[in-house]
């Protein structure tokens, strides 16, 4: 497979920021929206065969394929353009300010969470044959998953918060890497083993990632999951947004982007007298 070398790719995630933040309000908005239905349908893949299996690791093998299949089409989670676009913003591209930046955040946060949203509702009317019946064991799984992950960090308080925060730095630290292994092949194959790896890696661990949330925590709600919608924001959706931004950008971005693009002087060997 085609590999470019890292001062190649690193280049392109800087080019991808800027050309981001130059898209149409609604072109970036239907690819957000598609980008968090795909891995709203991806989540509910690999939680239905853990179940069927019993075994927690094939769902996070199985995982990945609703990334690459986002990434593969252009589409655009909130993840990845939490790291990208701020690379364009630090490379002092033409035009680019800290109100664009926020302006698209907030626009790819609505478009995801309305794709992530569709699919809870139909994959909701599925779990309970059209609201019929009681929801079936994946649902039930869900439910129990929304709980665990907002009154589960609750009772801990603030160390609670500051575990869901960790969470969400470690998740995008691995899901910014898979959003940069998209960049580093020119083939399909090569993009998707680079991408398979931190996916499945997060989803393996249970960080916390603000997109798979907004599919899960409403899913979990319609399920009869015992949380409010104040517990989804307090304790996971924002700490988790906010850890993404920080783990991402921190770990991923600016490590490469400033040992790749704007790198330290070189040291002179001076040989000993």
């Amino acid at each position: 497979m085609a590999y470019l070398a890292p001062s190649e790719f690193v280049t392109k995630m800087v080019d991808a920021g800027e050309s981001k933040l130059y898209m149409a309000t609604r072109d970036a908005l239907i690819r957000a929206y598609m980008a968090g239905a795909i891995l709203a349908l991806s989540a509910v893949f690999a939680v239905h065969c853990s179940v069927q299996t019993g075994v927690p690791l094939i769902g996070a093998i199985l995982f990945p394929v609703g990334f690459c299949m986002l990434y593969l089409l252009g589409f655009d989670l909130l993840t990845g353009v939490l790291v990208l676009t701020p690379l364009a913003w630090l490379d002092k591209r033409p035009g680019v300010t800290l109100r664009a930046i926020l302006k698209h955040w907030g626009v790819i946060f609505v478009g995801n969470f309305l794709g992530a949203l569709t699919v809870a509702v139909l994959m909701a009317i599925v779990f309970t044959n059209g609201f019929q019946t009681e929801p079936s064991k994946v649902g039930m799984t869900i439910a129990g998953i929304g709980e665990a992950r907002t009154l589960g960090y609750a009772k801990f308080g603030a160390y609670g918060m500051l575990t869901l925060f960790v969470r969400g730095m470690l998740c995008n630290w691995m899901v910014s890497t898979g959003v940069v292994g998209a960049m580093i092949s020119t083939s399909v194959s090569g993009k998707v083993i680079a991408m398979w790896m931190p996916i499945m890696l997060f989803f393996a661990m249970a960080f916390e990632h603000s997109v798979v949330n907004m599919f899960l925590f409403p899913s979990a709600m319609l399920m009869g999951g015992h949380f409010s919608v104040l517990d989804y924001l307090i304790w996971n959706e924002i700490p988790t947004v906010l850890g993404n931004l920080v783990g991402g950008l921190s770990f991923t971005g600016l490590t490469l982007y400033t040992t790749h693009v704007k790198t330290a002087p070189k040291r002179s060997l001076k040989k000993a007298a």
